[in-house]
């Protein structure tokens, strides 16, 4: 294949691909990320098609495409997808700050997944020091994915790593990983002996410095024909769920909500509440709610439900004051406690003291907290620290305003 074909292959490849990114839910963390470093793609690929570059065989074999398009197979291929290409903070073995991305964070969060698109050979001979200089080994990437996932549980337990190849692995490589506690997706493949020079592989991985000496040390093949096992992507994780839910006060007031009770077939003076009652008429928010409490012990710290009974007492009217006693039996009241890690957070327009007092005591307990509060939660996963949430909408107390509401 002349360089040309070869260019106008990977130019198609990288306009699918781009357009597949585009097709992803908005609401994916990361999205427009890839869809940049796919765009990036494209136009250095233009320019070669332009004459504005001159055009190499190395230029084409050292394309991030491979990688890309392993990140979007795997984003396509999982459930609860969050994130994609999404950068957390850890500290390694020497207590030295470190960062690290995971190309797919799926399960809501539960499970993170590295996408290879490198060939099997070339993994091989690199976790065998036979790689070129400086190229970290995939067990070596896999010791970071764990150390990493350690440091960020979520519901506090830690998510699931898995390394899902798209040009296979070979056996040894696999079973070195799953002994490690990473699981492996893709084709798991034999190997056998040939010379260095058979084994070289140009493809581009981020994770990878392919600059250096070539290796002098005979390389092993992997033979691609040998498929000893498939390995899928599991429908379920199978991830163990927190068994504590902690309520804040917007949690607290859209369970007894009239909206949440029927009473959402109206509309408000106040266009929020109008704008509340549409959205309970096509997402409920009660069973949501009923779900995440459903068989788990729930907690509620003093400062919640203070705020929620003051709240409550001005505007709540005679059913939600009955559905607010109701809910507040079931529930674990205990004193405000927040955790360190709460208390170290700057204070801000979004992260007032009775925000950190109600999260970080549900980090105390190590309890889910359920809130419509996202901007707290965004507020402080942008000083580092990640609180285990369940963010549901928000819903108002409207019983009391319902006398001079319309029906719809």
């Amino acid at each position: 294949m002349s360089l040309q074909d070869m260019l106008r292959e990977r130019m198609d490849a990288a306009e699918a691909l781009y357009q597949r990114a585009e097709q992803m839910d908005d609401a994916v963390e990361g999205r427009g990320k890839l869809c940049g470093k796919l765009r990036a793609e494209l136009r250095f690929l233009r320019r070669a098609d332009g004459g504005q570059v001159a055009l190499k065989a190395s230029h084409l074999n050292s394309t991030n495409l491979t990688h890309l398009t392993a990140v979007l197979n795997s984003a396509e291929s999982l459930e609860g997808v969050v994130a994609v290409l999404r950068v957390f903070s850890y500290r390694d073995a020497d207590g030295q700050a470190r960062t690290l991305t995971v190309d797919v964070v799926a399960d809501g969060g539960r499970t993170w997944v590295k996408s290879v698109g490198r060939k099997a050979e070339a993994l091989h001979n690199i976790w065998q020091g036979r790689g070129r200089y400086g190229a970290k080994s995939i067990v070596g990437q896999a010791e970071d994915f764990t150390l990493a996932s350690q440091q960020q549980p979520l519901g506090y337990v830690h998510p699931r790593v898995v390394f899902a190849f798209y040009n296979g692995v070979s056996e040894p490589v696999a079973r070195h990983l799953e002994e490690m506690g990473v699981a492996v997706r893709g084709d798991v493949v034999a190997v056998d002996a040939v010379s260095t020079e058979d084994c070289e592989d140009g493809e581009d991985d981020d994770d990878n410095d392919d600059e250096g000496e070539e290796p002098e040390l005979e390389a092993t093949r992997v033979d691609r024909g040998t498929v000893l096992a498939s390995l899928a992507f599991p429908a379920d994780a199978g991830v163990e769920e927190c068994g504590r839910v902690n309520l804040d006060i917007t949690a607290l007031i859209a369970y007894v909500s009239s909206l949440s009770h029927g009473r959402c077939r109206l509309a408000f003076r106040e266009p929020v509440l109008t704008e509340q009652a549409a959205q309970e008429r096509q997402r409920p928010v009660l069973p949501v709610l009923d779900a995440v409490m459903a068989g788990k012990e729930l907690y509620a710290c003093r400062a919640a439900v203070d705020d929620f009974q003051t709240i409550l007492d001005t505007l709540g009217g005679p059913g939600e004051k009955e559905r607010a006693r109701q809910l507040l039996s079931r529930l674990q009241l205990v004193d405000d406690w927040p955790s360190e890690r709460a208390l170290a957070l700057e204070p801000s327009a979004k992260v007032n003291r009775r925000s950190l007092l109600i999260f970080g005591t549900g980090d105390r307990l190590r309890a889910v907290t359920l809130t419509a509060n996202a901007r707290f939660v965004r507020a402080a996963a942008n000083q580092g620290v990640r609180f285990s949430v369940f963010v549901h909408e928000p819903r108002a107390l409207t019983e009391g305003k319902e006398w001079r509401a319309m029906p719809v």
